[in-house]
């Protein structure tokens, strides 16, 4: 029993260097998204009406107290195990049940929500668009040359085909609308881009979470029943 409380104890705290290093890369990437320029650009100039900024402050908010409690986790876990203090393991396991409970839905709604995230985005770029297209604001054009700027891209593709007056006048210089990339195509890329590590980062979390909880009740369970074995046979004098 002992050996493999020894065994535990070394896999947990291997466990435990894995979380801590996921939990600090969720809070890189949550705030990477909610800093970078990207998406702070589309942020900025979304309309209340528009779903985008909710989604990109509860991701932030969201990313940020998963890492704590997953960083928590590993601290606890770390310290139960050296101590073999049943408490700190019991506390360490609450912190993965918590942050498994935090991860199921987030990985959920990952995938069942990634065209509403993709859609904003698209939305918050034709409304800028159209506008600068009828001249409807002389500031959206600020706005519309950031985005090209930022997304290293020139307007969107016509069903007709050739450019408007937007392309010719606000695209970068030497770079047509033949030749330069679809704005709307390359939002697209770029947030598949992020959605795949997003997924891969979540899956990997969840596998270490689960692991971790495993551990710590084995653990939990393999102290308490080496301290009972401890105890017998042993007698007290009066």
């Amino acid at each position: 029993l002992r050996c493999g409380i020894r065994t535990t104890k070394c896999q947990l705290l291997a466990a435990s260097l894995c979380v801590m290093l996921l939990g600090l890369s969720i809070a890189t990437l949550s705030t990477v998204i909610h800093y970078g320029i990207h998406f702070t650009l589309i942020s900025d100039i979304s309309l209340e009406s528009n779903s985008y900024r909710v989604i990109h402050y509860t991701a932030f908010y969201f990313g940020i107290c998963l890492s704590m409690t997953l960083i928590l986790a590993a601290l606890l876990s770390s310290a139960a195990t050296v101590r073999e203090s049943q408490c700190l393991i019991a506390m360490g396991f609450f912190c993965f049940a918590l942050a498994f409970c935090g991860l199921i839905p987030a990985a959920f709604w990952r995938y069942t929500h990634s065209m509403e995230v993709e859609d904003s985005m698209m939305d918050v770029y034709d409304l800028v668009y159209e506008e600068v297209r009828r001249n409807v604001s002389s500031f959206r054009r600020h706005e519309l040359t950031a985005i090209h700027e930022a997304f290293l891209c020139c307007g969107k593709r016509s069903p007709f085909g050739g450019t408007t007056s937007v392309e010719q006048k606000m695209c970068p210089p030497g770079q047509a609308h033949n030749m330069g990339q679809d704005c709307l195509q390359e939002i697209q890329v770029f947030l598949k881009k992020h959605m795949d590590f997003i997924s891969v980062l979540l899956g990997v979390t969840i596998g270490f979470t689960v692991y971790g909880m495993i551990l710590t009740s084995f653990l939990w369970f393999s102290i308490h029943f080496s301290s009972n074995l401890d105890r017998k046979g042993k007698y007290i004098l009066r």
